[in-house]
């Protein structure tokens, strides 16, 4: 999750699949169109068996692009699949629990945060990142205003990277770095993109850096 160009990154979210090596072939593909900063793989109702290997599939494919693999799910899946992280998506306990229990060996962020007051708990925390927004929230296509809003509140006062997710059209991406944030999260604008992930992922990263503005140091 380290902010190694001077702008808002992309982080990408698995989207749900029947088929689990489509699914992967999607973030292999995702992943070849440019820059990603980690990649969210969320269990979808899965039992841990299933999920295991979903994990086991796609982390591996993530860490060869580079970019940082975070299991929402199951902690034991995560140290079985050696992923990078954990996305903590049930509330502040459970994300000081899992920062005391996995800080630093993983990334450990929060999800979920979807008022000031569950934001601030989280971040005493002192997780890796705070979430804005719910990992299937792209339902339109620009990011949800309450979001955008949370970001910027945080961006302006708080020293925790944040990530605010964007909509189901990668133009979201371009208000989402406007409000200060480190991170946008795309799923649909990507993996529904009409000429492919990769193509999505350039096309997004071009955006950004046209448009996003440029962090100071």
């Amino acid at each position: 999750m380290t902010t190694t160009v001077d702008r808002c990154r992309l982080v990408l979210i698995v989207p749900q699949a029947d088929d689990m090596q489509n699914q992967a072939k999607a973030v292999e593909e995702a992943l070849r169109g440019g820059d990603v900063a980690s990649v969210i793989i969320p269990q979808y109702g899965l039992d841990d068996a299933a999920f295991q290997k979903v994990a086991e599939l796609i982390v591996p494919l993530v860490q060869k692009s580079g970019a940082a693999a975070l299991i929402a799910g199951d902690s034991r899946v995560a140290g079985r699949a050696k992923a990078d992280g954990l996305h903590v998506t049930t509330g502040g306990e459970a994300l000081a629990e899992a920062v005391e229990k996995f800080t630093p060996k993983l990334i450990v962020g929060g999800g979920n945060a979807d008022d000031r007051h569950k934001a601030l708990e989280q971040g005493e925390a002192n997780p890796d990142y705070i979430f804005f927004g719910k990992l299937e929230g792209d339902i339109k296509p620009e990011a949800h205003p309450k979001n955008l809003a949370l970001g910027e509140w945080w961006a302006s006062m708080i020293e925790i990277p944040a990530i605010v997710m964007g909509g189901s059209d990668i133009a979201s991406v371009v208000p989402v770095a406007e409000t200060g944030v480190e991170f946008v999260a795309l799923r649909s604008a990507v993996f529904d993109h009409a000429a492919g992930p990769a193509q999505a992922v350039s096309e997004i990263n071009a955006l950004l850096d046209e448009k996003a503005p440029r962090f100071d140091g």
